[in-house]
């Protein structure tokens, strides 16, 4: 069992404030559906701000978008195994410019296995679909 709460909105989002990336970037839990449910979190962040390519260029810096990925994927998995699980291997595809004022990424648990998890996460911004992500993760404890 975990020492933190993965399975609520404030388990979630308290999670996500203790780190200063976290925080520096506005990460929120937006939707925590049951676990037995296909998409397994929902996370957004400001597209502006510190997310910000450049300043004032009003698009997302990819590394801000590959964050989020990285953090809605290792969430919904560590929620299905029920304890947090670090990121072993991470890949980003970006498909457009981000230039909404929002990302919004949602997480698929694909596979959980006793040692590896596979999420996918699609982020949207304005509307449209921006990057695709897979994560895999360590399961094994």
């Amino acid at each position: 069992m975990s020492d933190h709460d993965l399975h609520s909105l404030p388990g979630i989002q308290a999670l996500l404030d203790t780190s200063p990336i976290h925080r520096l970037l506005g990460f929120r839990a937006v939707s925590v559906p049951p676990v037995t449910e296909p998409v397994l979190l929902m996370v957004a962040a400001p597209a502006g701000g510190n997310a910000e390519r450049a300043e004032g260029a009003g698009q997302a810096h990819g590394g801000a978008i590959a964050a989020l990925i990285d953090t809605t994927a290792t969430f919904a998995a560590s929620r299905a195994v029920d304890h947090v699980v670090p990121t072993m291997n991470l890949q980003v595809n970006y498909l457009r410019p981000a230039a909404g004022a929002e990302l919004t990424a949602t997480a698929m648990v694909r596979r959980v296995g006793r040692t590896v998890a596979i999420v996918d996460v699609e982020i949207e911004s304005g509307g449209k679909l921006v990057a695709i992500g897979r994560a895999t993760l360590a399961t094994g404890a």
